[in-house]
């Protein structure tokens, strides 16, 4: 009797998982909360999104709310993971990002 090799071919991927995309978190804050009218929403990252500059030009261009809220925003800052960051910093998927109002302590 011979033998016959019964393994099977090994993919090239095998035991990768494909990549699961997961939402960003949005908190808003202060007077932002309640012009925009909800704490917190989580959803995909658009796809065009790329950075916190394109995440706040997005939101804004959702109107309503959103524009009113997000009309100046040299009155808003920004937090990634819970780090302030600037305009160019990357927005990931999985990112909790936070928007408020400067904060002033006394």
């Amino acid at each position: 009797m011979t033998s016959t090799d019964c393994r099977r071919p090994v993919r090239p991927d095998a035991g990768q998982r494909p990549a699961i995309q997961q939402d960003i978190r949005l908190l808003y804050f202060a007077w932002l909360r309640a012009r925009i009218g909800h704490a917190e929403e989580n959803f995909p990252k658009p796809a065009e999104v790329n950075d916190v500059a394109g995440l706040l030009a997005w939101l804004r261009d959702r109107g309503g709310r959103y524009a009113e809220a997000l009309r100046d925003l040299s009155v808003i800052r920004v937090a990634v993971n819970q780090d302030y960051v600037g305009p160019d910093h990357p927005i990931r998927d999985g990112d909790e990002i936070a928007i408020f109002p400067p904060v002033t302590g006394g």
